[in-house]
């Protein structure tokens, strides 16, 4: 077989959806990183030569790259030769932001010959378009939906955030390495007496991000720890966040009261 998709798959429902999309792709996980996609190939990431070989052999063209990874620890004495060649780069972009070390990985499948494609690329209809989404941000928020948007933009620079949470003027919460669903819970926990009401969820890709391999993503969870965190709305980036199991995500954004708007930042 030729012209061949290959999936990277990690942890999380969008490989999962990619590979029933795709059932002739040749899926693959890396040792350590588990993955609910059945069926998939297990690589020791210090063998990427053996990964690229067999990618090679079976056809692949193309990769596609979903799901929460957590960085290898990787173990010198296992490497393969091609592995231990690209180690020096490997490890000092490991120690750089995520942008960093994605755009690393991305230029390593295209040295391979091998197409880097997006999620959203490969799979139709897994992005909202303006106008496409439940509600609208009450005019009441404008001034908290402006500063989230500047503060996303001041972060990118740094490599830091795609979400933040922000309540009648007051930052509640900016989303880092733990994630969304971390950022969510924090707020969660706030004490009432430091709050005012109601607030914001805003997800956005950071500035020159890379949405081949690292686009933003909710679905039903992140609604459910909206509403848990006493928000108001979400607001996303038109075909720019990816909304998994998006029947699901409106039914309990509807359920629960929650606005899911779709806008370009401001």
């Amino acid at each position: 077989m030729t012209d061949r998709l290959a999936i990277i798959a990690g942890a999380g429902r969008l490989p999962v959806a990619l590979a029933q999309a795709n059932p002739d792709a040749y899926v693959v996980s890396f040792r350590g990183m588990p993955t609910d996609v059945a069926g998939a190939q297990d690589y020791m990431f210090e063998r990427l030569g053996e990964l690229f070989t067999d990618l090679a052999q079976n056809g692949v063209s193309s990769v596609v790259m979903a799901g929460a990874m957590s960085r290898p620890q990787l173990d010198p004495a296992a490497m393969d030769e091609f592995t231990a060649a690209l180690a020096p780069d490997l490890l000092t972009h490991m120690k750089q932001g995520d942008d960093g070390l994605l755009r690393f990985v991305v230029g390593m499948f295209e040295d391979q010959g091998i197409k880097v494609r997006g999620a959203a690329e490969v799979l139709s209809d897994l992005t909202l378009e303006v106008g496409n989404g439940l509600g609208d941000v009450p005019p009441s928020f404008a001034q908290d939906l402006a500063k989230a948007d500047d503060l996303l933009r001041t972060l990118a620079s740094s490599d830091v955030g795609q979400g933040v949470v922000v309540e009648q003027g007051q930052v509640l919460g900016i989303e880092t390495l733990q994630g969304t669903n971390a950022l969510l819970k924090f707020v969660a926990d706030t004490p009432d007496g430091l709050r005012r009401s109601g607030g914001i969820f805003v997800k956005r890709p950071k500035q020159g991000q890379d949405l081949r391999v690292d686009m933003p993503a909710i679905g039903p969870e992140t609604i459910e720890h909206v509403a848990r965190a006493k928000l108001d709305a979400i607001v996303i980036s038109p075909l720019a966040v990816i909304v998994i199991d998006k029947t699901r995500v409106f039914e309990r954004a509807e359920e629960l009261g929650i606005a899911l708007v779709v806008r370009d930042p401001q």
